[in-house]
């Protein structure tokens, strides 16, 4: 298993290892103690898994960015297992150095990569093939009354989305109306209390 650091501390990608011949493939997409011992190694707290999401999008869907706030706050390790999406995650964290700071990532079934976006982060992806399935292991419940988005086009975050000029863009109306960052920071909807080395 191959781990990659990013420009914003603690969001890490992680690319199992594949083993293939002429039959198809095989991988380990998950071993608890692997990745706890990767989040030790990386200064993280291992945190329970309670819940796994999965979700089937058409081309041109944006869903999110989505986060939970404390007590409810969810870590989430996604993959896409068919198609290919465009991953980001947003640093909501007001005493972290890259705060309003965004990292994406292009997850595919043919890639195999994983994205680990721990608690403090909003979290979106756009689909950029039809029948793109996306999966994700979470460490907290849904939770209604925390859940919070913020403007997946907000201007301030300038988030560079490879949409091109046929795509259609599909949302929910509470996305397309989700407040932008400063919105959220304004109403303390970010998560001011996370400590970051």
């Amino acid at each position: 298993m191959q781990i990659s650091t990013t420009p914003i501390r603690d969001l890490l990608i992680i690319e199992p290892r594949i083993f293939a011949d002429d039959r198809g493939w095989f991988c380990e997409s998950f071993n608890q103690q692997v990745f706890d011992s990767l989040l030790i190694e990386h200064e993280q707290q291992p945190l329970p898994w309670v819940q796994d999401n999965h979700s089937l999008s058409e081309k041109g869907v944006v869903r999110g960015l989505h986060y939970q706030l404390p007590p409810h706050a969810q870590g989430k390790l996604v993959r896409v297992v068919q198609g290919q999406a465009w991953d980001v995650a947003v640093d909501l964290r007001m005493d972290s150095p890259t705060f309003g700071q965004w990292f994406g990532v292009a997850l595919s079934g043919s890639n195999h990569k994983q994205f680990w976006i721990p608690p403090g982060f909003a979290h979106g992806f756009i689909a950029l093939e039809d029948n793109t399935q996306f999966l994700y292991k979470t460490t907290a419940y849904y939770n209604k009354s925390s859940e919070r988005a913020i403007l997946w086009n907000d201007e301030a975050l300038n988030i560079d989305w490879p949409i091109d000029s046929g795509m259609r863009i599909r949302q929910t109306d509470k996305d397309n109306q989700a407040p932008t960052l400063s919105e959220a920071k304004s109403a303390g909807d970010v998560f001011g209390c996370v400590s970051v080395k």
